[in-house]
C-alpha cells in the first residue's frame, strides 16, 4: 500500500472544508506537493537587500545549511499574509535552537511600497528583505498562486525540503523546525479533549449510606 508524503499529510487538513472534495483535494496537493519537493530555486542576479526599504545593506544570499524562503505577491492583503511581527519571533526562536544555521530569504512583490515600509517600521523588523519590482524570482521559478504554497525550506544546494507557511499553521512550523533541528519541536501543540458537565451541579437528593443511586453525565 503506498503512503503518503509527510508534507502531503501534514497540509491535507488546511483545505478540507467538506468530504465531497476530500478526494480531489488530496489529489491536488499530493501532485502539487511532489512536483514541488526537490526542487531546485532559481535566484536573479544582482538582487539588492535593504532594511526599512530606506537603507540598502550588503547582505549575500549564504551557503547556509538550510533557508527558509518567503515569497509574497502584490494580491490581496500584505499585513495578513506577512505578519512580520510573528516572522520576527519565529526568526529569533530558530537561530536559538539551529545555532543560526538557516538563512531567512523575504522577496516581497509589492503594489504599494509605502505600506510594506510603515509594516517594517511597526513591526520593527529589520531582517534584511529583498522589494522584487520586477517579480523576477517568480519570473524564474514560477510559483504556485496558492499563497500556502509559496514559502519553502530549502537546503543547501537551494533545492525544497519542505513547502508550506510556518506562521500560518502550527503543524507545518513544526515539520519546519524537525526538519532544521532533527528532533520534534518541544514546544509542539499537543491535541487537547476537554469534557463539559451540564449540569454543573448534580442533586441526588437524600438518600441513606446504604443506597446507591445513579445518574448518567452527558
Amino acid at each position: 500500500m503506498k503512503t503518503l508524503n509527510p508534507i502531503i499529510l501534514v497540509l491535507l487538513p488546511i483545505f478540507f472544508s467538506c468530504q465531497n472534495e476530500q478526494k480531489e483535494k488530496e489529489k491536488q496537493i499530493a501532485e502539487l506537493v511532489n512536483e514541488w519537493q526537490g526542487k531546485e530555486i532559481k535566484f536573479p542576479d544582482n538582487l539588492i537587500f535593504t532594511r526599512y526599504l530606506t537603507d540598502t545593506t550588503d547582505f549575500q544570499i549564504p551557503q547556509s545549511e538550510y533557508k527558509v524562503l518567503v515569497y509574497v505577491d502584490s494580491i490581496g492583503c500584505t499585513s495578513c499574509k506577512l505578519q512580520l511581527h510573528k516572522w520576527k519571533a519565529f526568526i529569533e526562536y530558530t537561530n536559538s535552537v539551529a545555532q543560526r544555521k538557516v538563512t531567512f530569504l523575504f522577496f516581497l512583490h509589492p503594489k504599494d511600497t509605502k505600506e510594506i515600509r510603515y509594516l517594517l517600521k511597526r513591526d520593527g523588523f529589520d531582517h534584511p528583505v529583498c522589494i522584487d519590482f520586477d517579480d523576477r524570482l517568480n519570473k524564474l521559478n514560477k510559483f504556485p498562486a496558492d499563497i500556502t504554497f509559496q514559502t519553502f525550506l530549502l537546503n543547501k544546494n537551494n533545492k525544497i525540503v519542505a513547502l508550506g507557511n510556518p506562521i500560518h499553521n502550527t503543524v507545518v512550523k513544526d515539520l519546519y523546525l524537525k526538519q532544521i533541528t532533527g528532533k520534534d519541536n518541544p514546544n509542539k501543540s499537543i491535541p487537547k479533549t476537554t469534557a463539559k458537565v451540564t449540569p454543573s451541579e448534580i442533586n441526588f437528593g437524600t438518600f441513606d449510606k446504604s443506597e446507591i443511586k445513579e445518574t448518567t453525565i452527558e
